[in-house]
């Protein structure tokens, strides 16, 4: 039986796949889910951090930021050798 990305057992055929969602958008079956590895409260520490971050910018600094970003995002290709 195939796995899906966070480990949990998926039916390998179509139909049993179907059956597998619908189980579960209506609540008679449930779904294992394997612990992602990460500390929560390091979790929530980092959540803190980014809304502190974007709290204290200026708009003008958010704009600098995102443009910089976008441009290296959406700048010319890297040459390949």
């Amino acid at each position: 039986m195939p796995k899906g990305p966070r480990g949990e057992r998926r039916p390998t055929d179509v139909i049993g796949a179907a059956i597998k969602v619908g189980r579960l958008a209506v609540g008679d079956d449930t779904e294992d889910l394997k612990d992602d590895g990460k500390d929560p409260a390091a979790k929530a520490l980092g959540a803190k951090g980014g809304a502190a971050r974007a709290k204290s910018l200026s708009a003008s600094k958010r704009s600098e930021i995102a443009k910089k970003a976008a441009a290296k995002r959406w700048g010319s290709p890297k040459k390949r050798k």
